[in-house]
């Protein structure tokens, strides 16, 4: 990857994370080589649970984990046929018999970079309390973490661990997210999902090995924005969240970050615009949902200052209005699913290089504690039948 300029080296807190960005094509192949070698036992595991018409999908996490689930939940239930629904742990574990009132079949895959937050290990314990069948799909970077460690010799649970290297050292999950949401979407996807690994792995060596991604990059960064906005349809809305956390994040909240909808802009959050403003469009690669994110951009052009609104898109690029196009090279007709894991690749590099540029150091923008790599603070609580 090309070494960001700023006001940072590589060894003034910024080495893990530029390296767990740079290091997500690698991970990938090897996350596609762990599917394929696991594959007996995974569909041991989960096809007789799809067989079943009333089974309902819970796809778990909290923070960045949380929004592996919104990525992946209606390609899932397309490709699965059956319910499936993104629920934060931190949302199951505060209203568990809300979230799961449904007492039905229930497949509840956890994503958990280090599986040790309180409320990992606490939103499969409810799962067994409230539901009356439920089996565990644990998807982690850390065998040594709770969340592996007790799900690993129960009978309805299978632990499927990624590489060791995306267990993510620096403050933010980078290539921890991409690799959980690749393996979930090969493990239960199927098929239809054969060789998108490479694919993903081929666009972003391309990006990151680009001297004029990094120079759009930084002459974004360069702007000294003062909020940023991410807009994405269907599952890129998941990876807007995504995005504006990980801004939220390295900057150590002094660069305000919004995600919403293409559509669910105009409701409200767009009252966030000001002239210090830049924004972010995912182009969907879906013909008819694309209509809306050129859209949205092409109204965003006439509101925000020349150069303060990119698209990052696999499809035609600029359009006619002068927009300013980022690619995703070689991904064209890749679904959205699977193209939300490249074009995040653009939102880390954008909040590195806004981080370098406050001075902070992105391998720990909270120094005194306030905010940790692993949550710490949670109380859990019991609950009574």
């Amino acid at each position: 990857m090309t070494t960001p300029s700023g006001t940072l080296s590589l060894d003034e807190g910024a080495a893990h994370t530029i390296r767990e960005i740079a290091q997500q094509p690698a991970l990938w192949r090897e996350v596609d080589r762990i599917i394929a070698a696991s594959r007996e036992s995974l569909d041991a595991f989960v096809r007789p649970l799809v067989a079943r018409a009333h089974l309902r999908v819970v796809l778990t996490g909290a923070g960045t984990s949380a929004f592996a689930g919104q990525v992946l939940q209606t390609a899932l239930a397309r490709r699965l046929g059956r319910r499936v629904d993104a629920v934060p742990t931190t949302d199951l574990v505060a209203d568990p018999r809300g979230t799961l009132a449904e007492d039905v079949p229930t497949l509840l895959v956890s994503f958990a970079r280090s599986g040790d937050s309180p409320e990992s290990v606490a939103a499969t314990a409810l799962a067994d309390q409230v539901l009356s069948e439920v089996h565990h799909l644990v998807i982690t970077c850390n065998e040594q973490g709770r969340l592996a460690r007790e799900h690993a010799e129960l009978p309805n649970s299978h632990v499927l661990l990624m590489p060791a290297a995306s267990n993510d050292r620096g403050f933010a999950m980078t290539s921890s997210f991409t690799c959980m949401t690749l393996a979930a979407l090969l493990a239960l996807g199927g098929s239809a999902y054969d060789g998108v690994a490479e694919r993903l792995a081929a666009a972003v060596e391309t990006i990151c090995e680009s001297d004029a991604v990094d120079r759009t990059v930084g002459a974004l960064v360069a702007r000294a924005p003062e909020r940023i906005v991410f807009l994405g349809s269907g599952p890129l809305k998941g990876l807007a969240s995504e995005s504006a956390l990980k801004v939220l994040e390295l900057t150590g909240g002094t660069l305000m970050a919004v995600a919403e909808t293409s559509l669910g802009f105009r409701h409200g959050p767009k009252a966030v615009l000001n002239d210090r403003t830049v924004a972010v469009v995912y182009m969907s690669n879906d013909p008819y949902t694309r209509k809306y994110d050129q859209d949205i951009s092409a109204e965003l052009r006439g509101n925000l200052p020349a150069g303060s609104v990119v698209t990052v898109s696999a499809g035609p690029g600029v359009e006619a209005d002068g927009g300013d196009a980022w690619p995703l090279p070689g991904l064209d007709g890749v679904e959205d699913v699977a193209l939300a894991l490249s074009a995040v690749v653009y939102a880390q590099l954008i909040a590195l290089r806004a981080a370098q540029a406050r001075g902070l150091r992105a391998d720990n923008p909270f120094p005194s504690g306030e905010v940790n790599r692993v949550v710490q603070g949670v109380t859990l609580h019991s609950l009574h039948n």
